[in-house]
């Protein structure tokens, strides 16, 4: 089984910077994609960024510019630099790594809290 540990997370005023952690360990052959997705309080769970063969990336237009996710391929690692953090920011952020194989198999992660105060 593959397993998913982040880390990272934490308080930051409004303006400031994290950078999210995601190491995937386990049975991993091959990824086709890694990316995160927040959730925050009464809302649902949203795309953050993500990267698709290790090369294409894609992300929400509300983090576009502030944002950037990042892979070491060797170690199996995706991360996330939050720049300007903003109070909607706030969220439940977890790591997800789809796994190539017959048929394709979805990963999460157990989340890290990113609080940013205003």
């Amino acid at each position: 089984q593959v397993q998913l540990v982040e880390s990272g997370g934490g308080l930051v005023q409004v303006g400031g910077s994290l950078r999210l952690s995601c190491a995937a360990s386990g049975s991993i052959f091959s990824i086709k994609s890694m990316g995160w997705y927040r959730q925050a309080p009464g809302k649902q769970r949203e795309l953050v960024a993500d990267i698709t063969s290790g090369i294409m990336t894609n992300y929400a237009d509300s983090v576009k510019g502030r944002f950037t996710i990042s892979t070491n391929n060797a170690k199996n690692m995706v991360y996330l630099q939050m720049n300007s953090l903003k109070p909607e920011d706030t969220a439940v952020y977890y790591c997800r790594v789809q796994v190539i194989g017959i048929p394709v198999r979805d990963y999460w992660g157990q989340g890290t809290q990113v609080t940013v105060s205003s």
